[in-house]
């Protein structure tokens, strides 16, 4: 991971860009994976855990009725979560995550695995869902891997 945060920070430097994180199910590893990273305060600006709904809503602006209609696992929450994450923090690009990392919670139609992540820029905003396979770890650790790629894509396509 140290390599992914490595391309991050560079990227968003070029950019002068700053990021925010929205986790649920990594319960704040994208932000830890980060913030590992001597000088990340140059560009993370904003890390919100929110692991229950009530969060989501609180820290976030996820409106409670979407939550009810789609679930926390769901495309509309993930990039409810981003956006809220963008327009709360100030940053300039946001990454969102919310999934069921298990071992249980697994539904028919979203068993364990089910990750949906969001990216959120100014101007924009993308969502995709993954099954990742493996345990509890597995799946966190994969989920803040995409987080980082996709942040990274994000600032090295908007420098381009």
């Amino acid at each position: 991971m140290e390599v992914l945060v490595q391309r991050l920070a560079d990227a968003l430097r070029a950019r002068r860009w700053r990021l925010a994180t929205a986790e649920s199910c990594t319960g704040g590893l994208i932000a830890a994976t980060c913030t590992e990273l001597a000088g990340s305060s140059e560009w993370f600006e904003f890390g919100f855990v929110t692991y229950s709904n009530a969060a989501k809503t609180a820290l976030l602006g996820v409106p409670p009725d979407l939550l009810a209609a789609h679930g926390a696992v769901s495309e509309p929450v993930a990039r409810a979560m981003a956006q809220g994450a963008l327009a709360r923090s100030g940053a300039d690009v946001a990454v969102a995550v919310t999934g069921i990392a298990g071992p249980g919670g697994g539904l028919v139609g979203k068993p364990v695995g089910t990750v949906w992540h969001a990216l959120a820029w100014r101007g924009g905003c993308l969502a995709e869902r993954q099954l990742w396979p493996g345990d509890r770890a597995a799946v966190r650790r994969a989920s803040a891997a995409w987080a980082l790629r996709a942040a990274t894509q994000a600032a090295q396509a908007e420098a381009a």
